[in-house]
């Protein structure tokens, strides 16, 4: 990223600039994705086959138990890993690096501030420093944490980490935002505030956000929701071979209206 990139990346964060991305752009697609740990009879597949594709401006939940596989699909998204079979592409994106993961620790540097914390995946990528901390700041103020910039990780509260750990990755101005269960070990209030920011950003930058969670609140919030189940990425009705957000669109529909009438003829009963 250059120094030009970082100033664009802080008027899209601050001002929401970004001109709007075409609704059928793919972002990243999954074919037929396998992820295995592991060889022969120690072998452990984390995932089956996973069919996804993820388009600008998409809002996706994909929603499981502790160790159902949706930490791995989200890795397979961000190309943290590659897959043991299958594809992942990023059609629409300069590859993985358009991409920002929000990893389910905080994962801050003791040593550096808050607001060094947010800007140092920019400074890596060589961006001036001056240009990495005015990204980093706008991103922090988005995250309701401007007031925290010059405090070290020790004397922050753990909601309020994981409020700098997105902001980290909004200063960056990804295309494709991952969250993996933002609020997961965060409070009701807190939890909300996180999710907050990030729906807040996409909408801004005009990006497209994937969240993996446990939780039907948070999952509720997004307009479309998946399922995982023992490494298998399943429709919102539990049919296996999903072709991704927009096939589960109709799907997740469907299911809300059966719930729906369960209710209605639970209260009648």
């Amino acid at each position: 990223m250059t120094a030009g990139d970082a100033t664009a990346t802080d008027a899209a964060v601050r001002n929401g600039t970004r001109p709007a991305p075409p609704t059928d752009e793919v972002l990243v697609a999954c074919q037929d994705a396998a992820l295995t740990f592991g060889r022969g009879q120690h072998a452990v597949v984390a995932v089956h086959g996973a069919t996804l594709r993820v388009r600008a401006g998409d809002r996706l939940a994909i929603v499981g138990s502790s160790g159902s596989g949706k930490t791995s699909l989200l890795h397979l998204l961000a190309g943290l890993e590659q897959p043991t079979s299958g594809t992942v592409a990023w059609p629409a994106l300069a590859g993985p690096r358009d991409t920002g993961l929000v990893f389910q620790s905080d994962s801050l540097i003791p040593a550096l501030d808050v607001v060094e914390n947010t800007a140092l995946p920019l400074v890596l990528a060589g961006v001036p420093e001056a240009d990495a901390r005015d990204a980093a700041t706008a991103a922090l103020a988005l995250v309701d944490a401007a007031h925290l910039a010059e405090r070290l990780p020790e004397e922050i509260s753990g909601g309020q980490a994981q409020r700098v750990a997105a902001a980290r990755v909004l200063a960056q101005a990804p295309r494709l935002i991952l969250a993996d269960e933002p609020t997961g070990r965060l409070d009701h209030t807190t939890g909300g505030r996180v999710l907050d920011a990030l729906l807040t950003a996409a909408d801004r930058t005009r990006a497209a956000l994937v969240v993996t969670t446990h939780d039907p609140a948070v999952a509720g919030r997004l307009a479309t929701r998946l399922t995982m189940r023992d490494g298998r990425l399943l429709t919102a009705e539990g049919a296996e071979g999903t072709e991704g957000a927009e096939g589960a669109e109709n799907t997740a529909a469907a299911a809300a209206t059966q719930e729906t009438a369960t209710q209605e003829t639970e209260e009648t009963s």
